[in-house]
């Protein structure tokens, strides 16, 4: 199954929508929307697509009603999701989490776009594995530019198989947040999580990231 989702935000309107497949998006305030299944995805063999619009002088809050359950199929494990936003406004970015359950592979691809008046935060979170789960594979790259010019190019791999896999020891969730731009009280905040890492960005911004057994 292939779902696309997109969402443009404008000034002083309610954020236009449309939708097919198995994701849907519904308005729950002015300027919130939550993203809600329409139907059992991702399983293996699936792609999602969504594409944000925030324009100049608008605001976006974009939540999800429940966790994403990334699922195998029956011939095929590995699913897709994509996400491209493009941000001349306000675009705030905090779904609930992704289970990878079972084998099943997922790979997610974030592109960002931030215009001149642009502010964005940007958090995912991801966990391998239900209770006594451990076989299954995440990764995720995430691409942002300010005005055309690299703001950030990052990857992570989780669970079986991903590159800090080890049989003794290996994280299984992972917490990120790319906030742009970024004040005093952000780095500040992210220091003060355990176990967190925070990266101020050169072009400005600032990325923090977590990793861990659990959510």
């Amino acid at each position: 199954m292939h779902s696309d989702v997109v969402i443009v935000a404008s000034a002083h309107r309610l954020p236009r929508i449309e939708c097919r497949g198995g994701l849907a998006a519904r308005h729950t305030l002015t300027d919130t929307v939550h993203l809600i299944s329409a139907a059992a995805t991702p399983l293996g063999g699936d792609t999602i697509s969504i594409r944000v619009v925030v324009e100049p002088g608008a605001r976006l809050c974009l939540r999800s009603a429940a966790a994403t359950m990334a699922l195998p199929g029956a011939g095929e494990l590995t699913s897709r999701t994509s996400m491209h936003l493009e941000v001349a406004g306000q675009l705030d970015i905090d779904v609930e989490p992704t289970v990878v359950a079972a084998d099943a592979r997922h790979h997610t691809a974030v592109v960002v776009g931030i215009e001149d008046s642009g502010v964005l935060r940007l958090r995912e979170r991801v966990q391998i594995g239900r209770t006594g789960e451990q076989q299954g594979f995440w990764s995720g790259t995430l691409r942002a530019d300010v005005l055309g010019q690299p703001l950030l190019r990052h990857r992570v791999e989780l669970g079986a198989g991903a590159v800090a896999d080890d049989a003794l020891s290996a994280p299984r969730a992972c917490i990120s947040e790319l906030r742009f731009p970024a004040g005093p009280e952000d780095s500040n905040a992210a220091g003060r999580s355990e176990g967190s890492v925070c990266l101020e960005l050169a072009g400005g911004g600032v990325l923090t990231t977590w990793q861990g057994l659990r959510l």
